[in-house]
């Protein structure tokens, strides 16, 4: 490993391995698919939105963990910048990061369970599909994140499903506003993955991970991750169909311009890990900026 800073002990090691700048990705979707509710005049059905967004915490925990796992026995994390990784860093053995996951993807079963019981029990066929899902990014004999289809998934489950999947909690619904307000989610939900790719690209070159942004090369990869964050912009702006106040997110693009122009500029390495951060709280800014417009 290349960490710097003191590695953590105890159950503040978990925390770390937990990765918590990615957590935003599991907490905007369900704050832009709740508060949804809000244009066609109903109230919150807070019990439901809880579940939700414990079932979506849960996963990204869990997926988090999973990738740790996968990636350390595999040997793709050695040398690797970047948040810590609990195998390859030898604070935690593969068997207890491979319980974590497991236990922590249990919980995210659960908690669907008791929201499919106040919904429908379709949500457990979404749930079960998810769960696999995010194991199989890198677990298994043939993880399709090392094919370059990670950011395929993100989209899907952290953008679509997470955020159609919290309306439909609230409103036993499916409708094309909701999808339409699931793309900047899944738009943002891929930037967070796309720059976290851009940044490992050297080493994953080296060990086999064929991510998209080894697939299609640094330059590539960068104009990939800035198009991600026009089509989050375009989708909000179309959105102004459900209702004019979705514009509010345009305030947002002076923030979204200096990351694009840090990364256009060839930003590598470590000089990428604060724009992790930037990216993960510019997703959650969004849901904010959204589910006000639809609350107002």
């Amino acid at each position: 490993m290349t960490q710097t800073q003191p590695s953590p002990r105890g159950f503040a090691k978990w925390i770390a391995g937990a990765r918590p700048r990615t957590l935003p990705a599991a907490i905007a979707p369900v704050l832009v698919g709740t508060a949804l509710i809000h244009t066609n005049a109903k109230s919150v059905l807070w019990l439901n939105a809880l579940l939700a967004l414990s079932v979506s915490l849960a996963l990204q925990i869990g997926v988090n963990y999973s990738n740790d796992y996968s990636d350390g026995v595999r040997g793709t994390d050695e040398n690797r910048v970047g948040p810590i990784r609990l195998v390859a860093s030898g604070l935690a053995t593969p068997t207890a990061v491979k319980r974590a996951a497991f236990l922590t993807f249990g919980v995210a079963a659960a908690l669907g369970l008791a929201l499919a019981a106040r919904t429908s029990w379709w949500l457990v066929a979404v749930g079960a599909v998810a769960i696999l899902a995010a194991w199989s990014y890198t677990g298994g004999s043939k993880p399709y994140g090392y094919q370059g289809f990670g950011e395929i998934s993100v989209f899907i489950f952290f953008g679509v499903v997470a955020t159609m999947g919290s309306y439909y909690a609230q409103s036993e619904r499916i409708t094309w506003q909701a999808f339409l307000v699931s793309l900047p989610m899944g738009a943002l939900a891929c930037a967070i993955l796309a720059i976290n790719n851009l940044r490992d690209l050297p080493k994953d070159g080296l060990v086999g991970k064929k991510t998209l942004a080894v697939r299609v090369g640094d330059k590539n990869a960068r104009l990939l991750f800035v198009g991600l964050l026009a089509l989050a912009h375009l989708a909000a702006i179309v959105a102004a169909v459900i209702t004019p106040r979705t514009l509010i997110t345009l305030a947002l693009l002076p923030q979204t311009y200096l990351v694009v122009v840090a990364v256009l500029r060839g930003a590598q390495g470590r000089d990428l890990i604060p724009l992790l951060g930037r990216v993960g709280k510019l997703q959650l800014y969004f849901a904010l900026g959204l589910a006000v417009a639809f609350i107002l």
